[in-house]
């Protein structure tokens, strides 16, 4: 009795198991179907000022998104030097990423990649609609083509070291470029310490330079795509950039790789330059005492006013090669709810374009946590107004785009601080090589 009540429970049992087996068997016991059954999405992204946001951003945004996804995320950071050449071999070979992020307005690439205006809908109907800096940065104006999707941005303000201006009396530092041209060199010649403008071909000299030459009120293309860079607005900025290099410069700025400009002033070689308040963040955590003698002021008042151009425009685009075009899609318009959190992990250097993700971003800046003072940032809070797009008073377009990952404008200065051109020269060179550029551009 006994052993037939065994032999039907273990009957039972068996059949139970076996059902079990049947309906969940291929996930345990050939668990290769289920990796081989799951989606992947490739993302490369360029690489943050600061290395902490960037263990972040995969640790807590791309892998958890993946998690949430059921699928497998892969990123893979980029140094931005090396972001051009990788996105240009990507499009040639016709594979790579389904996601590439850029520090810039991509429109190089718009060929290559899908209409981004759905992720832009999508993204309108839950945070607002796109605002103007990221339509301008990420739009065909002739096509309406939206080439990109841009979520945040980092401002390009004037850093320079309280300490040293005091020492001729400008203890709030200089406020329009003439007080830093003279207050530069009466600085020099009294501590021996340079300005520290990034002039070599590099981000930060691109952004610089574009930066001081439309303070000047001048600029490349104009909003109809004309080349107007030969003009006497732009000489008169080379002039004042070779005076500057002779009056209160360094031969060492003439040299500095990426970052150099950052590097010099963390090292208190410099007594100002135009950046990302990443560097001020570096400093925070290398030297406090350091920090606590750089202050943060808007961009130096020229003949335009009060401008700047950003310092980054993070944009990215879904090639159109992408293996996981919805993946794609969908991270990018996710990505919109981590805006706060990426603002927080960037230490307030990425401000999200959409300002309803980040409604106390005043408050935040007037009374930062790591700062000392800590209102120092609340020079930020006008960042919006004195910040132009890349590419004005024109577009960033294709040729624009191509003029600045080809350094043109750093070249054009670059020859005039050297000696090798005089400023005429400099310009009608540089003209000459942005009407090709141009050109070019018209017959694609």
């Amino acid at each position: 009795m006994s052993r037939n009540t065994d032999n039907k429970t273990s009957r039972r049992d068996f059949l139970r198991l076996a059902a079990g087996s049947a309906a969940f068997g291929p996930f345990f016991v050939f668990p290769e179907r289920a990796l081989a059954s799951q989606k992947t999405l490739k993302i490369a992204k360029w690489a943050h000022f600061l290395p902490e946001f960037d263990s972040w951003f995969e640790a807590s945004v791309a892998r958890e998104w993946g998690k949430k996804n059921d699928t497998k995320v892969i990123l893979d950071s980029i140094p931005v030097e090396q972001v051009y050449a990788r996105a240009s071999a990507e499009v040639k070979a016709g594979k790579g990423h389904d996601v590439f992020i850029f520090p810039w307005p991509p429109a190089e690439f718009q060929q290559h990649v899908i209409d981004h205006a759905e992720i832009v809908q999508q993204v309108a109907s839950k945070h607002g609609s796109i605002e103007w800096m990221a339509h301008r940065s990420s739009v065909n104006m002739k096509t309406k083509k939206y080439f990109a999707f841009a979520d945040s941005w980092i401002p390009a303000p004037f850093l320079f070291f309280q300490d040293y201006w005091s020492e001729v009396n400008l203890s709030l530092g200089p406020v329009h470029y003439d007080g830093l041209r003279s207050g530069g060199k009466r600085l020099r010649e009294k501590l021996g310490i340079p300005c520290g403008l990034a002039l070599a071909p590099s981000l930060e000299s691109n952004i610089t330079l574009q930066t001081l030459l439309y303070g000047f009120t001048s600029g490349v293309f104009n909003e109809a795509g004309k080349v107007i860079i030969r003009n006497a607005r732009t000489f008169v900025a080379l002039q004042y950039v070779k005076d500057l290099f002779q009056g209160a410069g360094t031969p060492e700025q003439l040299t500095w790789g990426p970052s150099g400009n950052v590097k010099a002033m963390l090292a208190r070689k410099t007594s100002c330059t135009i950046n990302a308040i990443s560097l001020l963040r570096a400093a925070e955590k290398q030297d406090p005492e350091v920090a606590k003698k750089i202050m943060v002021t808007p961009p130096l008042k020229g003949s335009n006013t009060i401008v700047a151009v950003p310092h980054v425009t993070n944009c990215s685009v879904v090639w159109n090669f992408a293996e996981n075009r919805e993946g794609a899609k969908q991270f990018l318009a996710d990505l919109i709810d981590n805006s706060k959190n990426i603002y927080e992990q960037s230490q307030g250097c990425n401000f999200p374009f959409y300002q309803k993700t980040l409604p106390d971003l005043i408050v935040r800046l007037s009374n930062d946590p790591h700062a000392d003072p800590s209102w120092k940032y609340q020079m930020l809070k006008d960042a919006g107004h004195w910040t132009h797009y890349l590419g004005v008073p024109g577009y960033p377009t294709p040729a624009f785009m191509e003029v600045f990952n080809t350094f043109v404008i750093p070249r054009m200065f670059l020859s005039v601080v050297k000696g090798e051109r005089s400023p005429a020269d400099a310009m009608d060179a540089a003209a000459a090589e942005v009407q090709r550029i141009a050109d070019k551009w018209k017959q694609v």
